[in-house]
């Protein structure tokens, strides 16, 4: 199926092409010609899916002043003129109401959403902007002053912006919540609801999230009304094309271990997931002292920094990235030829987010973990999920100390490690 046959107007046919996409993914396939009927949408799909397109596209073309979308009754309804309400005393009028809000809960991915929105509004002359915390306020003030149609934020500052009067989200028509989970975990419900408590009853709802857990769908069922069900692939499968192993290593010489591999081993382009924002900035610090470009990114940093370093890896400044989890779902980038997980995830379902930054598009992708003694475990709780064992490996030359090996003979049900030491992978009975 090509993108003209999912009902996308000229406008956005011609940004899809000059975009370079040829054939829309299935997540798009299936969601794009649900969510222009105007239906509730409820999207399960990992990272690098495609994902962001598939409710960018639609919502723009649904929100576009001069569409004219067929009615349920079989007429056809213009669109709704483009007004603004009167501005109430001591409030600024806003050139162009709100159509669209998008909410995501990392700063990182609300910049790549507004990047990917930008590039498919391009010929429909539609105004995009995005709102987050970590950076100041007039830049942000500017753009929305300026009149904007399709809106992504985080929920810390869109609560902001409108208790201080900036926001005018009474002509909501369309609502987005992209990576629900991920705001359930990050605490971010709350004032999600305080959210939707400001915006019209009536209107288009669309949550997306790489899993469909039981709370998901718990907090699934109030917002979305009779909502078509899109699921591109089980929920917690990693990627088939990605080569996934097992590094058993001692903790002391996990930062020895990354070094000998990027200096071995042919990584193009590195993510690197640590467990704490500390520990990254340790990490970073030992690649430098090996004189191997690298930056750090976590909440710690500003965003600025943040930024900068995200921006240097795209563009190949930094060959390796430093990351944690809380801004793992944020990074979006091509081309990554090796995720490491230099601490493995406290949370099992982390493990697929992550390495799913690798193997996208179609390209083939390898996931290293590093597993120390004291994380036997996490790892066990990943095979379980997985239903199968992690092959494990050794760097050819390295010398390792005493450390953990889990026994060939283990089942993903029941795993049976055991610390040896002989100085390599060799497994002793």
């Amino acid at each position: 199926m090509s993108f003209a046959e999912l009902g996308l107007k000229p406008g956005l046919l011609k940004a899809v092409d000059s975009l370079g996409y040829i054939i829309p993914t299935p997540i798009q396939e299936q969601s794009i010609p649900i969510a222009l009927t105007g239906r509730d949408l409820l999207g399960c799909a990992q990272t690098g899916t495609g994902k962001t397109a598939a409710f960018i596209l639609p919502a723009l073309q649904l929100t576009d002043r001069h569409y004219v979308a067929p009615a349920t009754d079989g007429a056809v309804h213009a669109a709704e003129p483009e007004t603004s309400r009167p501005a109430a005393r001591g409030e600024r009028a806003l050139k162009t109401p709100i159509r669209t809000l998008v909410i995501t809960p990392t700063r990182e991915l609300a910049g790549q959403i507004e990047e990917v929105a930008v590039a498919c509004a391009r010929y429909t002359g539609q105004h995009i902007a995005a709102v987050y915390g970590g950076v100041g306020y007039d830049p942000q003030l500017k753009k929305l002053r300026r009149g904007v149609d399709l809106l992504v934020a985080t929920p810390g500052r869109l609560l902001d912006l409108e208790q201080r009067g900036e926001l005018d989200l009474s002509h909501v028509q369309i609502l987005v919540l992209d990576e629900a989970d991920r705001m359930l975990d990050m605490g971010f419900w709350p004032d999600v609801r305080r959210i939707m408590n400001l915006l019209p009853t009536h209107r288009q709802n669309m949550l997306f999230s790489a899993t469909l857990s039981n709370d998901v769908m718990r907090i699934a069922g109030p917002i979305l009304d009779d909502p078509a069900r899109v699921e591109v692939a089980p929920a917690a499968t990693p990627i088939e094309a990605i080569d996934q192993a097992i590094y058993p290593v001692a903790e002391t010489q996990k930062a020895d271990l990354l070094v000998r591999l990027l200096e071995e081993a042919q990584l193009d382009r590195v993510l690197v997931f640590t467990r704490t924002k500390h520990r990254a900035d340790r990490v970073c610090r030992h690649l430098e002292r090996a004189r191997i470009k690298g930056a750090a990114i976590h909440s710690n940093r500003s965003q600025s920094q943040r930024q900068h370093a995200l921006d240097g890896f795209k563009n190949g400044t930094y060959r390796v990235l430093v990351a944690t989890d809380i801004v793992a779902r944020g990074i979006d980038v091509d081309k990554i030829s090796h995720v490491i997980n230099y601490d493995l995830p406290a949370v099992a379902q982390d493990y697929v987010h992550r390495i799913g930054r690798t193997a996208r598009a179609g390209a083939a992708g390898t996931a290293i973990s590093f597993l120390a003694a004291e994380q036997a475990g996490e790892l066990r709780e990943i095979e379980v999920m997985l239903g199968t064992p992690l092959p494990c490996r050794d760097l050819d030359g390295f010398e390792y100390m005493q450390r953990l090996i889990p026994s060939p003979e283990r089942t993903a049900k029941k795993l049976k490690p055991r610390l040896v030491y002989n100085g390599s992978a060799r497994r002793r009975r």
